[in-house]
């Protein structure tokens, strides 16, 4: 094959994978505000939140290029685990204070207990399994295939996912969750750009998730009661 000819189908082959990106994105977006709308205690809403799961798997097994899915750095894995744990924690402290403010504004805390109410009204085992194969697979999607396939500068993949992660999260019409979103882009883009890799990424990611399922209603609670 010659060298123009190789390089036609390279170009082919990164829009095709951002085409696939742009439509796992899509379909992602309108299963999360699917999800949302979901009444606490409605078993659709698990329907939803796996299939969302899903569609990152697929979407990212159908972009994946070499490194996508190089989680784990040989010799390097207990320093990304800490890197992730940090970071993760961090950022959660720094969400359970901005509650106070939250707890405060109706149109905020609102639509955010709603969400947490999935965990009251359901299973919360289920609950916490969602939040864990849902934090992950967004890793490998928004972090591994969409970081690959943006290509270019690792700035410019940074903010590139950010972006996207923030607009796809924004669907379900939670400011919070918006929020939230871009706060953990820049800093699981700014992890993967560290250490090369999807495991900081990933803890950071469930460090965050897991600790606001569990604290963020008890803390909005106690900053009502101040």
């Amino acid at each position: 094959m010659s060298v123009s000819a190789e390089g036609a189908a390279t170009k082919s082959g990164a829009r095709r994978n951002r085409g696939i990106a742009a439509v796992t994105g899509v379909t992602g977006a309108v299963l999360l505000f699917l999800g949302v709308q979901v009444k606490p205690g409605d078993a659709s809403f698990y329907v939803f939140t796996f299939a969302l799961a899903v569609v990152w798997v697929i979407g990212s097994l159908l972009t994946a290029r070499s490194r996508t899915f190089g989680s784990i750095r040989e010799g390097k894995w207990l320093r990304d685990v800490g890197w992730g744990v940090a970071g993760g924690l961090v950022l959660l402290v720094v969400f359970l204070l901005g509650a106070g403010v939250v707890a405060r504004i109706d149109f905020l805390a609102s639509p955010v207990e709603a969400l947490l109410a999935h965990a009251r009204f359901g299973a919360l085992p289920v609950v916490t399994a969602i939040t864990i194969v849902n934090g992950v697979t967004e890793e490998i999607f928004f972090r591994g295939a969409l970081h690959e396939s943006i290509g270019g500068s690792t700035n410019r993949r940074l903010i590139g996912t950010t972006i996207v992660y923030t607009l796809v999260t924004g669907a379900s019409g939670i400011p919070l969750l918006a929020l939230a979103a871009m706060s953990m882009g820049l800093l699981a883009g700014w992890l993967r750009q560290r250490t090369g890799a999807l495991l900081a990424p990933i803890v950071a990611h469930l460090t965050w998730s897991l600790g606001m399922l569990y604290l963020l209603q008890p803390t909005l609670d106690i900053w009502r009661a101040l």
